[in-house]
């Protein structure tokens, strides 16, 4: 078992995924979010996007980027439009050490290859209004979705929000 760290965390983002995939690595943080209204913040390639956001998970589809939905429509727009295709998220991890000022973030990208997802399934999804709250209103890791994944290029808790090995890193690189 590794050793318990020595440094104080604190994420910078009240999603839920984010702060289980942290308490799966074995830290211990605190939640400081800022209040800011990430659509209005634009940039034209989402690996741009995510930088700027800092804290953000986008799902590209077809070169468009797509956030959370704005409505059950869109929602089953979306999850319409993955059924036998595939989309790709790209999120990224910003990491900054307070004491020495030292900062650094990178990007990372998942695709997602998908099984046709009957209609009945993506009316499940909305219903339970999950999808809502999500960018592309995708969730890979719902019981309901998991049958229709066909292949993932990368890694689950990346597409969650938080993928594991390049917050490990970057933390370890800031101490």
């Amino acid at each position: 078992m590794d050793a318990i760290p020595s440094f104080k965390l604190i994420l910078g983002s009240a999603s839920f995924s984010r702060r289980k995939i942290l308490e799966e690595m074995g830290y211990e943080f605190t939640i400081s979010t800022a209040d800011i209204d990430e659509k209005s913040i634009r940039e034209e390639k989402p690996e741009d996007l995510v930088m700027t956001l800092a804290e953000a998970k986008v799902v590209v589809y077809e070169g468009a980027i797509r956030e959370k939905p704005a409505s059950k429509e869109e929602a089953w727009e979306f999850i319409k439009g993955y059924s036998g295709g595939h989309a790709a998220t790209v999120g990224s991890v910003l990491v900054t050490n307070l004491k020495t000022g030292f900062r650094k973030g990178e990007w990372d990208r998942v695709e997602i290859y998908f099984h046709e997802i009957p209609d009945e399934v993506i009316e499940k999804l909305i219903e339970e209004g999950i999808v809502l709250r999500v960018a592309g209103g995708l969730i890979i890791e719902h019981p309901l979705v998991l049958p229709y994944i066909k292949e993932v290029v990368g890694t689950t808790d990346s597409v969650m929000g938080l993928p594991k090995a390049l917050t490990k890193k970057l933390i370890e690189e800031a101490l």
